[in-house]
C-alpha cells in the first residue's frame, strides 16, 4: 500500500468521523426527551451512522435512477493507486458527508 493511498484513506475516515460527530450534535439538538415518555431509544452515535449509511443510500439509489433513465454511461469503476472505487458509491458517501456541512451553512445564512 502506496503512502498516497494511505493519506487518502486516513483522510476519508477522518472527514466521515468529522461528518458523523456533526450529525451526533444535531440529533442532539432535536432529540426530545424520551426517557419521560418511557421508550428506549438509540445512541446518538449509532443515530448518527445510520443517518449517515441512509442518506448516502438515498443518493445513490437516486443517482442510479437518473443515469438510468438518462442512458449515461460511466465507468463501472475508477482506480486511485491501489484502491478502486465505484463512482457513484464514492459520489454519494461524499455528498452524505458534506451534507451537515452544508446545513449549517444555510443555516448561518438564514440568520443575517
Amino acid at each position: 500500500m502506496s503512502i498516497s493511498t494511505l493519506i487518502v484513506m486516513v483522510a476519508a475516515l477522518g472527514l466521515v468521523g468529522i461528518s458523523i460527530r456533526e450529525r451526533v450534535r444535531l440529533i442532539n439538538y432535536r432529540d426530545k426527551n424520551w426517557d419521560a415518555i418511557g421508550e428506549s431509544k438509540s445512541s446518538p452515535l449509532s443515530s448518527a451512522l445510520t443517518n449517515l449509511v441512509g442518506m448516502a443510500g438515498g443518493i445513490y439509489l437516486s443517482m442510479v435512477l437518473l443515469l438510468t433513465f438518462l442512458e449515461a454511461n460511466i465507468p463501472e469503476s475508477i482506480s486511485l493507486g491501489s484502491v478502486s472505487l465505484e463512482p457513484l458509491a464514492t459520489v454519494s458517501i461524499i455528498l452524505a458527508i458534506v451534507q451537515p456541512f452544508v446545513l449549517n451553512v444555510v443555516k448561518m445564512r438564514k440568520r443575517f
